[in-house]
């Protein structure tokens, strides 16, 4: 992803997170945040189809919808997948397993021991499908009350 997407980007976000939006700006802060983290999913024409993003950050915790991000935490300890959205004409097509594999590997080699994320909009059997679970720690409910009602924490471990 570079910054010139970050107009197609927002575009898939409104299209794929009607009810929780985030902005252009929360997409130009996480490229700047980990630009390695940051994919475009774009079809033979060029055209951006679907996005992934995500960072660094603390275990049993999700940063609030649509906020700003001064810096990466000191106590990062996981890799944390922000968002993955397509746009509805390629759903189905087979193009997130491949990036999500890639994330993971990246992830794996970089020495994360694990990806977390915050499903909503009942994807917690799609995340399943790609080795997530649903994880429960002390607090989280509480954590997870601006997401809405359907939102779970969600954890795939890369060590053995």
């Amino acid at each position: 992803m570079t910054a010139a997407d970050l107009d197609a980007v927002a575009a898939v976000a409104a299209v794929g997170f009607p009810d929780h939006f985030e902005g252009r700006d929360c997409f130009q802060n996480r490229l700047a945040l980990n630009p390695a983290g940051c994919f475009v999913l774009a079809g033979e024409d060029g055209r951006p189809r679907g996005y992934l993003v995500a960072y660094p950050w603390t275990e049993n915790a999700a940063p609030a919808l649509n906020t700003l991000i001064d810096a990466i935490p000191d106590a990062a300890s996981v890799m944390y997948l922000h968002d993955l959205a397509l746009d509805p004409v390629v759903r189905g097509g087979g193009w997130s397993r491949p990036i999500v594999e890639r994330l993971a590997q990246d992830a794996r080699a970089a020495g994360w021991p694990a990806l977390t994320l915050v499903a909503v909009n009942d994807a917690a059997p799609f995340w399943e499908r790609h080795g997530f679970v649903i994880a429960d720690p002390p607090g989280m409910a509480d954590k997870l009350a601006g997401y809405g009602p359907d939102a779970r924490y969600m954890v795939r471990r890369l060590t053995a």
